[in-house]
């Protein structure tokens, strides 16, 4: 299958509004902001797939208006059934200046023999804020399917101005990787990461924040990094999906409400 989303935004009377939305099935684009006059659009992408199947190319294009801010959100953990060949993903993300993304997918689960590829590419005009997220399992755990699929790979490139800054390379092979090796994943079966780029904003502060509150967290180990820019990158390996999915989002968070503010506010 070959699916197409598009997303644009753009800001009407300081509140983000859709300017235009496409998608083909399995794609379905819901509108779930509740107070309609905060500037932040809030978007649920849903799927009427059970997950990605063999064979299947999505294609996800996404534009925001000079000064919008929308918040992505997905239905459901993104499942990656078993594969006789591969599937792939392209996330297209551009910013006009000053406009805000935000997007956390659930985590992704690699059946047995999966193979996927994805690639993302995002692109910030002046002073946007940028929050993207990913969460990777080692598969359907209760099942004993740890580590059994074929090569999960996902690519992130960032850019402002056209200039990259950033570019994430992951990718699992358990067949020729030894990933309870040091250096590897050393025990931890699921792993995330964060990338969180402002301009003109104190990174001292918000790192100090981020390492209290995951300080709390049980069985989890994470790495607050610095970007080249005014930014940072967090990684975070545990053991289960919803924990890193509530780190990311509580990170999220506390990101989207000191860069609103600019005042500090611990994350609950």
């Amino acid at each position: 299958m070959i699916a197409s989303l598009h997303i644009k935004t753009r800001l009407k009377q300081q509140v983000t509004v859709l300017e235009n939305v496409f998608c083909t099935t399995p794609f379905k684009v819901a509108n779930i902001t509740e107070n309609k006059k905060l500037k932040e659009l809030q978007l649920m992408l849903m799927s009427s797939s059970p997950g990605i199947l063999d064979g299947d190319v999505y294609q996800m294009k996404i534009e925001l208006g000079a000064g919008s801010q929308l918040n992505l959100h997905t239905q459901s953990y993104q499942r990656l059934f078993n594969m006789k060949q591969s599937a792939t993903q392209n996330l297209e993300v551009l910013l006009a200046d000053s406009s805000s993304f935000c997007y956390l997918p659930h985590p992704a689960v690699p059946h047995k023999s999966s193979d996927f590829t994805a690639i993302n590419k995002i692109y910030l005009s002046a002073n946007c804020r940028l929050i993207f997220g990913e969460i990777l399992t080692c598969g359907r755990k209760l099942n004993g399917e740890v580590f059994s699929f074929s090569k999960y790979h996902n690519i992130t490139e960032v850019f402002i101005n056209n200039k990259l800054i950033i570019r994430e390379n992951l990718l699992i092979q358990p067949a020729t990787i030894n990933l309870q090796a040091i250096g590897q994943l050393e025990g931890f079966t699921h792993q995330a990461s964060l990338i969180f780029l402002c301009e003109n904003f104190n990174l001292k502060e918000a790192s100090t924040l981020i390492d209290n509150y995951l300080a709390e967290e049980k069985d989890l180990v994470y790495g607050i990094t610095e970007t080249p820019v005014s930014g940072l990158l967090v990684r975070l390996l545990g053991q289960g999906a919803e924990q890193l999915h509530d780190c990311l989002k509580a990170i999220a968070a506390t990101l989207t409400s000191v860069t609103n503010h600019q005042t500090v506010t611990y994350v609950e």
